[in-house]
């Protein structure tokens, strides 16, 4: 699952830079194939001016709040400069990562009571095997913990409890596995931005230098790039944030039903003495 989630990235990856490319390539052919009216004679420019005005008036009634709000978005990406690419793989990455993830944790969530009922009713009938039989076929970080501490009965209550925490141990790893990667795109996400907003600044200066003058126009090009760039490495850092902090949840949730229905786990053993009967 953890390549499908990788690819799919990879593959959005080269489709926005495609899209990229191909609207630059548009919009050159747009200004190619613009009529100056100054070119023109006399009569026909009239009918061009008419012509341009009808078009606007068209293209102003068709165009949707949404479309032009998809437009801006990528006009605002490609005018970001080559620093936007690296912010957006760290999204496309970043939030495939995060997905996988969810997804894994539901998986591992199950719910505990009924587990725990399902295992105290063959501890009531003495049956230990049952309830391990249970824990075996049943999916979820808690069933494998109750399931490595049954296991261990036989060898008394102390062998249960070490070998609970032991095994907690390794499932906690298990469950913050690929968190460090999406902490990592949080932190890369807005220092991209900001090595952005230093080349664009640079830039601007270096244009202000050769001009010998300063002039808003001639350094609008490399403060906007320098504005753009900070503002996507902010924008994915936020989302990539939201995220993180909703799988620390997830994980957080996991680990204290694994330590509650460990303590239960060892109170109903106790309770019934599963491992005193499995001594004797």
């Amino acid at each position: 699952m953890k390549k499908t989630f990788l690819l799919l990235a990879m593959l959005a990856m080269v489709f926005a830079i495609n899209t990229s490319y191909a609207q630059n390539e548009e919009v050159d052919v747009m200004e190619a194939e613009q009529v100056n009216p100054e070119d023109l004679p006399d009569d026909t420019t009239t009918t061009v001016e008419e012509d341009e005005t009808v078009t606007e008036v068209v293209e102003a009634e068709e165009a949707t709040p949404e479309r032009k709000g998809t437009q801006i978005i990528k006009k605002f990406f490609i005018d970001g400069g080559g620093f936007m690419f690296p912010v957006l793989f760290c999204l496309i990455l970043g939030l495939a990562i995060a997905i996988e993830k969810i997804s894994t944790l539901n998986m591992k969530a199950i719910n505990s009571k009924k587990l725990l009922t399902k295992i105290e009713d063959h501890f009531k009938k003495n049956d230990a095997e049952g309830a391990q039989e249970v824990a075996r076929n049943t999916r979820g970080t808690v069933a494998s913990i109750i399931y490595q501490a049954i296991s261990r009965r036989k060898e008394g209550i102390e062998a249960v409890e070490k070998s609970i925490v032991s095994y907690g141990s390794v499932q906690m790893g298990l469950l913050e596995k690929g968190l460090i990667w999406i902490s990592l795109f949080i932190a890369i996400a807005p220092m991209l931005g900001f090595m952005g907003t230093v080349v664009g600044m640079i830039d601007a200066f270096d244009k202000i230098e050769q001009a010998g003058t300063i002039s808003p126009s001639l350094v609008a090009g490399g403060i906007k790039i320098a504005l753009l760039t900070t503002v996507g490495g902010l924008i994915v850092g936020v989302i990539l944030q939201l995220f993180y902090n909703y799988l620390i949840s997830k994980v957080d949730g996991i680990v204290n039903d694994m330590e509650d229905s460990s303590i239960t786990l060892v109170d109903m053993m106790l309770e019934y003495g599963i491992s005193e009967k499995d001594k004797q």
